[in-house]
């Protein structure tokens, strides 16, 4: 039942207003109705033209039966969170006397609740639409990015653009990467410290040691970077931070925010790789590669 009913909401997604007068005509002479086909329908959709455009753009899908089972409630809440218009109506018949009466309820979604799941539906739709949208920008950002930054160092060259916050190369020593991040209104170059699970202590014993050497650092990279132990996680970070904008600042912008974004990631690989090599042979039993 359940499958055909969409695969009849399918197939009358894809029909025009007038193949749809042509079915309704040939119903109606098969019942012996004496109805203009066309007129009936405007009637029906509240409309004093045909609107093309307009017709057949979300379906409703009804299922109507005396019981249903818990597999088939449950794909029917499951369609109607990802944003189709499906229900469920109970229809059970009941015999008083010579007459037969038929009690029809709304089962899902239950009425008083059909209004609170539309606004949860729209909502949960904005979401991914913005999270598409998101996604679409960061991707475009990234491609100009990279190509900006192959013309100035190889350090990310076999890199491919991506749709997330962040893209990074290794350094060389296992988890320590050289990470670009990009988010709404800012960006950084940063140096990201990650050993993996079960490594939160060798995490922090090499981000201390880099932070001994901080005066140095800040000297050699020209100015303050951020130092972030992040103690309520496992890993560390030592940021060069752009405050000029970010991925949603105008498109216009961009090639000054990624050019600050690849001179930064320059200097603080500089700054820090002497130190890097350094640590990896003074700390080799937490960060042998």
């Amino acid at each position: 039942m359940e499958l055909q009913a969409i695969r009849y909401a399918a197939m009358i997604s894809t029909m025009t207003f007038n193949k749809v007068v042509e079915i309704y005509e040939r119903y109606l002479q098969r019942i012996g109705e004496d109805l203009d086909p066309k007129a009936s329908l405007l009637e029906f959709l509240d409309w004093e033209s045909v609107d093309e455009e307009a017709f057949a753009q979300d379906v409703r899908i009804v299922l109507a039966s005396a019981e249903f089972s818990k597999e088939l409630t449950t794909a029917v809440i499951w369609l109607g969170e990802r944003g189709v218009d499906i229900r469920c109506v109970r229809m059970r018949p009941y015999q008083d006397g010579n007459r037969l009466l038929l009690d029809v309820q709304q089962v899902i979604p239950l009425p008083e609740a059909t209004e609170y799941q539309v606004q949860v539906r729209e909502k949960e739709q904005r979401g991914r639409q913005e999270r598409a949208e998101r996604y679409g920008i960061r991707y475009k950002f990234w491609q100009q990015m990279l190509r900006r930054s192959l013309a100035c160092t190889q350090l990310h060259a076999n890199i491919s653009p991506g749709e997330h916050s962040w893209i990074g190369a290794g350094s060389g020593i296992r988890g320590l990467g050289f990470n670009y991040v990009i988010r709404k209104d800012e960006a950084t170059a940063e140096l990201y410290i990650d050993r993996g699970a079960g490594h939160l202590e060798a995490n922090k014993q090499i981000f201390d040691w880099l932070l001994a050497r901080k005066k140095a650092i800040e000297l050699q990279f020209g100015g303050p970077l951020s130092w972030q132990r992040l103690d309520q996680k496992r890993s560390c970070r030592i940021a060069a931070n752009i405050g000029i904008g970010g991925y949603r600042s105008d498109e216009s912008s961009w090639p000054a925010i990624q050019q600050q974004m690849v001179d930064n990631m320059i200097k603080l690989e500089a700054a820090l790789r002497p130190h890097l090599e350094a640590c990896r042979n003074e700390l080799s039993a937490i960060s042998a590669s």
